[in-house]
């Protein structure tokens, strides 16, 4: 490609991102049940649907948290900006960031920041380990917008607990803060320390306060992408560097290493370099790029079953497609690409907008069919849901079919209760009292070994569970996840892990002799 026809193309990439159209969702709406195995799933959006408040309004921007529900969810962190910890299940005005005209958002586990169009930079949500880049962390919970201590900001993008800012001064491209516990700062040290002198237990010092990332002061930084625990970045001249928690090879380099410092993954490198208007995507254990001609690559775990990529490799079933968007959630994925949306991966609460008479999940891209023929401007996905702006121009009668979806007014406006324990029958004898005391102890006891395996369940499902704890207990996490992912394989009797709903369709592709990817109109 000349060098004529990537400024020509570059410029339409900007012009993309200036565009706005209607948000459709899909995926769960029961946020209190994502992740875990119990509970009903009623509710759940398994098609692309209108949000009633957003209807008819122009979005240009959607982000949302890969390990976290709080595009649309309940507030018990701040993490909305509204001031309080009330349950909101729609979309609300937040009223503080009014007055200022946003033009990028990043969405952590429990966090939220972003960009204004004077290059300034609020936070809002989870403030323990300093991701908030407010310079301080005694307030653990900040609910209300706070100025980070960044200028000249131009993009940002956020990790389960810590954030990462793009900027336009010279030396200091790239600044991070918060949770340095695996290295994702890239300042070349995970901070950690021993709680006491005479104990072993590890804790990790946060960094409250951005700093620029010493090693890349001489690179120009222009893309900026965080997983859960690892960062993605690609400077001016189109090289990749990755950082952070090195599971599943989702760095790239070959080996699955932590790296507390950038480290330049060498298959992006010569003549298979980044173009300016490439894409970059990071998931929870996961990451994609494009390089030359659109070429799609992506490294890390990419299905629950089967090796995980060491190294990027190109993803042969999207060849050929002009790809403008994606972003990856906790196991699935979402794309842009010509005049169709197309998604696939691992999916329970109907993200991949398949529809109702759909396969829940797909081991290879397919069409979003009732998205066909629609301009996607930008995607995002977050854990167990999805969203897609789509250009309204020419499609405003078939907008109009889909289904709206007006959220639960029941609980809005009332404070998130807290756990009490039940109380007890008065008895007068002491020794009743005392067997009741033990009963209470021994309730509260099982009702919280319930609660941890609940949680445990959700952490397989997240893989947060290996990466949020103390880095020495890691393992275990993981290990439950590679275990779960083979019985399901074993059960399918599909090595590949592709779902049953498939047979049909895979045998008549194998008739007509057609691959099984997604074909252009």
């Amino acid at each position: 490609m000349s060098a004529t026809e990537a400024e020509k193309k570059l410029e339409e990439g900007e012009d993309e991102k200036k565009k706005a159209g209607e948000l459709l969702f899909c995926g769960a709406t029961g946020w209190d049940i994502v992740g875990r195995k119990k509970g009903a799933v009623e509710g759940n959006l398994v098609s692309p649907t209108r949000l009633r408040p957003l209807v008819g309004v122009d979005i240009r921007f959607v982000a949302s948290g890969c390990v976290s529900c709080h595009c649309v969810a309940l507030d018990v962190e701040g993490q909305l900006g509204h001031g309080d910890t009330i349950q909101r299940d729609r979309p609300t005005v937040v009223s503080e960031l009014s007055k200022y005209k946003i033009i990028k958002a990043g969405a952590g586990r429990s966090h939220t920041v972003v960009v204004t169009e004077e290059g300034n930079s609020l936070a809002f949500g989870w403030n323990k380990h300093g991701q908030l880049g407010s310079g301080s962390t005694r307030n653990e919970i900040e609910s209300s917008p706070v100025r980070c201590l960044v200028s000249q900001v131009t993009d940002t993008a956020c990790g389960a607990e810590f954030t990462a800012w793009l900027s336009s001064v010279e030396g200091a491209s790239i600044l991070t803060a918060g949770l340095p516990q695996y290295g994702q700062l890239g300042h070349g040290t995970d901070n950690e320390y021993n709680t006491k002198d005479s104990s072993v237990r590890l804790a990790y010092e946060a960094q409250p306060r951005p700093r620029p990332i010493a090693t890349l002061s001489g690179e120009t930084i222009v893309k900026v992408a965080c997983g859960t625990n690892h960062t993605v970045a690609v400077d001016k001249n189109g090289y990749v560097y990755t950082w952070g928690f090195g599971g599943y090879g989702r760095l790239g380099h070959r080996e699955q290493k932590d790296e507390w410092a950038p480290r330049r993954v060498d298959v992006f490198q010569r003549h298979n370099v980044l173009p300016p208007d490439a894409i970059v995507s990071a998931g929870s254990v996961n990451s994609s790029c494009t390089a030359g001609g659109g070429q799609l690559y992506m490294w890390g775990k990419i299905k629950n079953t089967g090796d995980d990529w060491m190294y990027p490799k190109p993803l042969m079933d999207l060849s050929g497609w002009n790809l403008r968007c994606m972003d990856s959630g906790n196991m699935h994925h979402f794309v842009g690409a010509d005049s169709s949306c197309i998604s696939w991966g691992h999916a329970q609460y109907g993200e991949l907008g398949y529809g109702p008479m759909g396969q829940k999940s797909s081991a290879v891209p397919k069409k979003v069919d009732i998205l066909e023929g629609m301009h996607v401007i930008r995607v995002a996905c977050g854990m167990g849901h999805s969203m897609v702006i789509v250009d309204r121009t020419n499609v405003g009668e078939r907008l109009d079919q889909l289904d709206i979806y007006d959220g639960k007014t029941s609980g809005e406006g009332t404070e998130v209760p807290e756990a009490k324990s039940p109380a007890l029958k008065p008895n007068n004898k002491k020794g009743a009292s005392k067997s009741a005391d033990g009963s209470k102890k021994r309730k509260k006891s099982k009702d919280s070994s319930d609660s941890e395996e609940e949680e445990e369940n959700s952490d397989v499902e997240s893989d947060s569970s290996g990466e949020e704890a103390n880095g020495k207990v890691s393992g275990r996490g993981r290990g439950r996840g590679g275990k779960k992912s083979t019985t399901e394989g074993k059960g399918s009797g599909r090595g590949r892990g592709r779902p049953p709903s498939n047979k049909s369709s895979q045998s008549s592709q194998a008739k007509t002799g057609k691959r099984g990817r997604p074909r252009k109109t």
